[in-house]
């Protein structure tokens, strides 16, 4: 009989020791960067608001916002989101070290004509997800990690963003060429259209001299 209550008082005690262990397990949290980028998205933090101007005037001035799906986020001025909002939800106005975080995190840049960066569950009115996002694992190594030493993971570090910083600015050089030969074309269309208005002007000219001359 002492033998079956000291069975039962076992299991008791193992029964709370499990539920007590379940209740210590407490729900991931978003990355803090992660949860400010979605915060100044929703709160608007990359509208321009100008004094005296309608909010339809202020909402086509966005620094950066959703896309009409909310499935991506576009960062319509560089300058401007640096100057404005960044310093308001993070503590520097860094916009390539803005980009490097959104690398780590596994975001891509899916358009070369605009800063547009998208992450399959980072998307408007789905908060819950962030906690799902989380951050690129470092390329393995033959060392165990507890031999290398800091100096070496500082070299890694550089040179990853090194090399991101690398990529865009190909990137946006292949876009200020692109843009280059397209005013170039431009250029060249408007002074043939200057060079037919001239010839014009001067057929003009020559025949309204003429008849002045007929008249005299």
């Amino acid at each position: 009989m002492a033998d079956s209550n000291v069975l039962e008082l076992n299991i008791g005690v193992g029964k709370l020791a499990s539920q007590g262990g379940q209740s210590l397990v407490r729900p991931r949290c978003p990355a803090p960067f992660l949860l400010k980028t979605y915060n100044l998205l929703e709160e608007g933090g990359g509208v321009l608001d100008v004094d005296g101007a309608s909010d339809e005037e202020n909402e086509s001035k966005k620094i950066v916002s959703w896309n009409v799906d909310g499935t991506t986020f576009v960062v319509w001025s560089p300058d401007e989101f640096s100057d404005l909002t960044l310093p308001r939800y993070f503590k520097h106005n860094n916009f390539s070290s803005f980009i490097r975080q959104l690398n780590t995190y596994g975001f891509k840049k899916i358009s070369s004509k605009r800063w547009e960066f998208k992450h399959e569950k980072f998307q408007r009115g789905c908060k819950h997800l962030l906690s799902e996002i989380t951050r690129k694992k470092c390329e393995t190594s033959v060392f165990p990690s507890y031999l290398k030493s800091s100096s070496e993971e500082n070299a890694m570090t550089n040179s990853i963003e090194e090399n991101s910083d690398q990529r865009l600015l190909i990137e946006e050089n292949k876009n200020l060429k692109k843009e280059r030969l397209e005013l170039q074309m431009q250029i060249a269309e408007f002074k043939a259209m200057e060079m037919k208005l001239l010839e014009y002007l001067s057929q003009f000219v020559d025949n309204h001299q003429n008849k002045v001359r007929r008249l005299c």
